[in-house]
């Protein structure tokens, strides 16, 4: 009989496209998977009935509730004042109170037997924890971020921080399988709870990968740079590479895909409007995942520009990087600790650039252009021989086999 694995996760599917990948090889590796998901965004609906309607395993989803916000204030509440005093949060408040839907995600994941149960985000680790020990089932964790890391430092941040942190203290010593998707994020939980994980970095499978090159880039056209995430945002390192731009020698156009609930995207227009780039700037609307890195192919520039705005957005190593790699497109990143280890093995592929400094990045845009089809060469020889999901999944693979080689089940 197969052994039998549930992943649970707090977004929707097509907001988590590592879990998607995940379900993809354990059930390919003869593993017997469900992912236990939540109904959470009624614009992402759509995509995700896509994928679950393509995916080989099953999908649960657990429903929005509609006691949840009144649920998590009150946690807040209670974890203010037991904070206040000195005293450590109970992971029975903390669970709430840190966010996400954990009483419908654990009651969803105790509907599941399984034998490993595979928490994705920190809002997960309860029910997944709830239901291994309703099993005598082992518990994972894969950590996609640093999330005790993710405040940036005001007060309502310092707590939420605080009661994620006593959450991952609860459950991360209990896991038998850990993987994280930075060799820094790795090395942040090790050193914060004095476990091991395993680095899978946020790659994706080769048969997303265009099946020809892309035309090379007439003489005398825009380099043609490309961003894109769920959401638009104004601490996304965007500003200054506008500012680079008005004062690049090349001539750049920029599209930015995402939803733009807080109207960001129309603030950036109106930035790029007064910087004179109001015909070389546009926002387009949200794809498929499936379609990411086959849309970032039509391009010259992929730009990964964290900022420092917490102390994960400097370990993480994003999802864009690999798409843009996958789709042969050079990287322009931000001199991160996690992308300022990771340029040397881009080689030509990446350019590190400081977001302090635009005319610096105007300087690097300049130069990729002189080289831009051996940049975009050596971007897909790395897309095709390492930075793709075939490679990259034997590290999941190995740690789950080890987990039950140790566990028992």
């Amino acid at each position: 009989m197969a052994r039998r694995i549930c992943l649970v996760t707090p977004g929707n599917l097509a907001a988590n496209p590592r879990i998607v990948k995940e379900a993809d090889a354990l059930q390919d590796a003869g593993y017997e998977v469900t992912a236990v998901v939540s109904d959470y965004s009624q614009g992402l609906r759509r995509f995700d009935d896509e994928i679950s309607g393509q995916a080989r395993w099953r999908v649960v989803r657990a429903p929005r509730a509609s006691s949840e916000r009144y649920v998590r204030a009150a946690a807040r509440v209670a974890a203010k004042v037991i904070d206040g005093v000195g005293v450590s949060i109970p992971s029975a408040i903390a669970a709430p109170a840190s966010g996400g839907p954990v009483a419908i995600l654990r009651e969803a994941a105790c509907g599941v037997a399984a034998d490993l149960y595979i928490a994705h985000y920190t809002a997960a680790l309860p029910a997944a924890g709830a239901a291994a020990e309703r099993y005598g089932a082992l518990l994972g964790f894969d950590a996609e971020d640093f999330h005790s890391g993710e405040g940036d430092g005001s007060p309502a941040e310092s707590l939420r921080m605080a009661t994620v942190r006593a959450v991952e203290a609860k459950w991360l010593p209990r896991c038998k399988h850990l993987t994280a998707a930075s060799p820094l994020i790795a090395k942040a939980y090790a050193s914060a709870y004095g476990v091991q994980p395993v680095s899978v970095l946020n790659v994706f499978p080769l048969k997303m990968a265009p099946h020809q090159p892309a035309a090379p880039r007439p003489a005398g056209a825009p380099l043609r740079a490309y961003w894109f995430s769920q959401t638009i945002g104004l601490d996304r390192g965007l500003q200054p590479f506008l500012q680079a731009m008005a004062v690049a020698r090349t001539s750049i156009e920029l599209d930015l895909r995402g939803a733009d609930p807080w109207a960001h995207g129309a603030a950036l227009l109106a930035m790029a409007r007064d910087l004179g780039l109001a015909d070389r700037v546009r926002v387009l609307p949200m794809a498929s995942p499936d379609e990411m890195v086959r849309l970032a192919a039509a391009y010259d520039l992929g730009l990964s520009l964290e900022t420092d705005v917490s102390e994960n957005r400097r370990l993480c190593l994003t999802n864009k990087i690999f798409t843009y790699l996958l789709a042969g497109v050079p990287v322009v990143m931000s001199d991160t600790p996690a992308q300022r280890q990771l340029a040397p093995d881009l080689g030509e592929a990446a350019a590190v650039v400081s977001l302090s400094d635009p005319a610096g990045i105007a300087m690097a845009l300049d130069r990729l252009a002189g080289g831009l089809e051996a940049a975009k060469a050596h971007a897909t020889r790395l897309g095709r021989e390492r930075y793709n999901w075939e490679t990259e999944k034997r590290a999941l693979l190995a740690s789950v086999e080890t987990a039950f080689a140790r566990g028992g089940r």
